[in-house]
C-alpha cells in the first residue's frame, strides 16, 4: 500500500494539472455554473483513481438528508478524502476555507471563479465577520455552505475540538444544518502515505431546523456527527463502539490509528 499511495500521489498531481490546464478557457471566460461542471468532473475522476489505485471504495449514504436550496452542510473532516469525495452529491456546494489554498496557481483560480468563502485564519475574531460576509451572499444564491466544525482534520478517537463558527453562522443565517459523519480516517489516515482498502462511508444526517438555542444546537451537532462517525469508524476497523459521545462531547467509539 506504500508504493500504491505514492502512485496514487503523482497520478492524482498529473491528473489536476492536465485537468486545470485543459479547462483554462472555461475558468476565464465561461459562466460559473460552467466552473462547478469541471469541479465536479476533477472530483469524480479523483474518487475514481482512489478506487482503482488505492482500493478505496466511497459510499454516500443518507441522499434524502443532502440540501437542495440553502443550507449549512457540518462535515466531521478526518481526511483529503471528503474535501473532493462529498462535492458531486451537491448541488452547488462551496467550502469554508483557508486563503492561502486560493493563492495555489491553477487550483486557487477555480477556488476564486467558484466563489468559495475564503478566510484570514490568523484573524482571529475577524475571522467570523469574513465568514458571514460572504455566506449572507452565497445564501442568498441558494448554495451550499459546508464547513468543518473542527477547521482542520482529526484522527479517529481524537477528542473533537468544535469551534464556533458553524453555531455562528447558524444563528446569523437562520438555515438548516445538515451534519455529515464519515469513516474516512480508518482508510486514509492524516499524517502518513499509506492507505488502507476498504469502503468508507460519509453520511448525511439528518438536518438540525433553525431556531434552536446556541447551546442546544452545539450539542445536537456534535452528538450527531460524533456519535455516528464512532459507529461507523468501529464497523470499518472491526472494534466495539462504546456508547454514544455524552454531553460533554467526550468522543466514544475507535482508537486513534495514526
Amino acid at each position: 500500500m506504500f508504493w500504491r499511495s505514492i502512485g496514487f500521489t503523482v497520478a492524482f498531481a498529473l491528473q489536476t494539472v492536465a485537468i486545470a490546464a485543459a479547462s483554462l478557457p472555461i475558468v476565464l471566460f465561461l459562466p460559473r455554473r460552467h466552473v462547478l461542471a469541471v469541479a465536479k468532473f476533477w472530483c469524480r475522476r479523483s474518487v475514481a483513481l482512489t478506487r482503482g489505485i488505492l482500493g478505496i471504495e466511497v459510499e454516500i449514504r443518507g441522499h434524502e438528508h443532502i440540501p437542495t436550496g440553502a443550507a449549512i452542510v457540518a462535515a466531521k473532516h478526518q481526511s483529503e478524502l471528503e474535501t473532493f469525495a462529498m462535492v458531486p452529491a451537491i448541488r452547488d456546494p462551496l467550502f469554508v476555507l483557508k486563503r492561502e489554498l486560493t493563492w495555489i496557481p491553477f487550483f486557487g483560480w477555480f477556488l476564486m471563479r467558484l466563489r468559495m468563502i475564503a478566510i484570514n485564519r490568523s484573524a482571529g475574531s475577524d475571522a467570523l465577520a469574513q465568514i458571514l460576509a460572504q455566506a449572507k451572499i452565497v445564501a442568498a444564491e441558494d448554495r451550499q455552505i459546508i464547513i468543518f466544525p473542527e477547521g482542520t482534520r482529526r484522527p479517529i478517537g481524537a477528542p473533537p475540538r468544535y469551534k464556533h463558527g458553524v453555531s455562528h453562522l447558524y444563528r446569523e443565517l437562520d438555515l438548516p444544518v445538515t451534519p455529515v459523519a464519515m469513516d474516512t480516517g480508518a482508510f486514509w489516515p492524516r499524517s502518513t502515505w499509506r492507505r488502507r482498502p476498504g469502503r468508507t462511508v460519509i453520511e448525511f444526517l439528518e438536518p438540525i431546523p433553525p431556531g434552536l438555542d446556541r447551546a442546544t444546537f452545539e450539542r445536537m451537532l456534535q452528538e450527531r456527527i460524533e456519535g455516528r462517525s464512532a459507529a461507523l469508524a468501529a464497523e470499518s476497523l472491526g472494534v466495539e463502539p462504546s456508547s454514544p459521545v455524552d454531553s460533554g462531547g467526550n468522543p466514544l467509539g475507535a482508537q486513534i490509528i495514526d
